[in-house]
């Protein structure tokens, strides 16, 4: 089949972000598909500008976008752009026989409706994160008017996909709960990636290069740094552990909050905290592997607890003790496989506990690490979920 891939943040392992969509890409290319991914996840000097990396012909369209500077009805803006720009490209591809459209944000949709409408195309849409009941718990979308505009745009992409991927749980039973059949959602989570994150020896020499303390005990967050990530929350354990001997936190990635949190470091005095940047997936997978725990936090809104984040899953491959504070499925997943904790997203002193108790006993820190490591390896691993959405693709009802 030739399939069109529109996903808005479309990475590479050479670039700093998530790559599901490059690994899912990859795994139809093997199955015998053509895929040409439209996005506009970089930077260039004409309207579009088209490419082809590893067998996957990829369309990137002139909009910009930043998270990390624009407010909400910025970004909204943003999406917009890109379904005008998006809608006359994908109408002038050829022989396409299904699309997939992967969120957020839920415009992403909308080209994906004008295929199926105008183009007769099915389409296949992948919910990363319940919009736009997420923006609506979080406030960001709190205009009425707004709020119904996507509401029902929600319920017509649904109604409209041929099939609809969820990545959690939590997003299965909120799209099953808009009134649609559940044999026409399926749940493939975030995928580890044991080739890309695994547990070796520490490198000293980068530790150094860093200005890290090659002695230290570290707890490592990477990843978005937004609002909805409770950032403040880990700064807040920071400040109590700030007199521990031997103790570094370590922040990777990018976003809104990440100057507040620095300036906080600043005011607060927090000399046991690094901020390291974006990173490509080669370097990030270095870095993680000389830490120790992992941290995968929210804010604590309800919403949010469906979440199905990469880090997670890289943590698990990166052979670490994985914290989380969402009281949700990743609650559950670390607990009963034992590699990791739960801990109350409005306690920070818990989380300071508990990232003492993993430093004061490192058998039981390098336990949690294996487990983590035998889960990825054994049901989230990419090959095996990728294989899972390349099957699904193959048993649509396409003609």
């Amino acid at each position: 089949m030739n399939i069109l891939y529109i996903h808005q943040y479309f990475h590479t392992p050479y670039q700093a972000g998530s790559t599901r969509s490059y690994w899912i890409a990859q795994e139809l290319i093997k199955k015998g598909h053509n895929v040409t991914m439209l996005t506009m996840n970089k930077k260039i000097d004409s309207k579009l500008e088209r490419v082809e990396i590893d067998g996957i012909d990829v369309i990137y369209l002139n909009v910009q976008y930043d998270s990390g500077s624009m407010n909400f009805y910025q970004r909204l803006r943003s999406f917009l752009k890109f379904v005008l720009r998006s809608i006359p490209v994908a109408f002038k591809e050829k022989d396409i026989n299904l699309v997939i459209a992967t969120s957020t944000p839920l415009t992403i949709g909308l080209p994906a409706l004008a295929m199926r409408w105008f183009k007769r195309k099915p389409f296949l849409f992948e919910v990363r994160d319940l919009w736009p009941e997420v923006p609506i718990q979080m406030g960001g979308l709190n205009n009425f008017f707004l709020i119904k505009i996507a509401l029902y745009l929600e319920k017509i992409i649904y109604k409209n996909a041929l099939h609809i991927v969820t990545l959690s749980p939590g997003m299965y039973e909120g799209v099953i709960n808009r009134a649609i059949a559940p044999q026409k959602v399926s749940m493939i989570p975030n995928m580890s990636k044991i080739e890309e994150f695994w547990g070796r020896d520490r490198n000293t020499d980068l530790i150094n290069n860093l200005g890290l303390n090659e002695k230290a005990f570290r707890v490592v967050y990477f990843g978005a740094m937004n609002i909805a990530n409770g950032m403040q929350y880990i700064m807040d354990a920071a400040e109590i552990l700030k007199e521990e001997p031997d103790l570094e936190f370590v922040f990777l990635g990018s976003g809104a909050s990440e100057n507040e949190l620095k300036n906080r470091c600043k005011v607060d005095k927090l000399k046991n905290v690094t901020f390291l940047g974006n990173k490509p997936m080669e370097e990030l997978s270095e870095i993680v592997n000389i830490c120790d725990v992992s941290l995968i936090t929210f804010q604590n809104i309800p919403i949010l607890a469906t979440n199905s984040p990469n880090k997670l899953f890289d943590s698990l491959s990166a052979q670490k003790a994985i914290i989380v504070n969402s009281a949700g499925w990743t609650k559950d997943l670390v607990e009963a496989n034992n590699c990791g904790y739960f801990v109350d997203p409005e306690t920070p002193q818990e989380l300071a506990d508990k990232i003492l108790y993993l430093k004061s006993n490192p058998n039981i820190c390098l336990e949690m690490g294996k487990n983590a490591r035998k889960l990825a390896e054994t049901t989230y691993d990419k090959s095996i979920l990728c294989g899972q959405f390349a099957d699904l693709v193959d048993s649509l009802p396409i003609k």
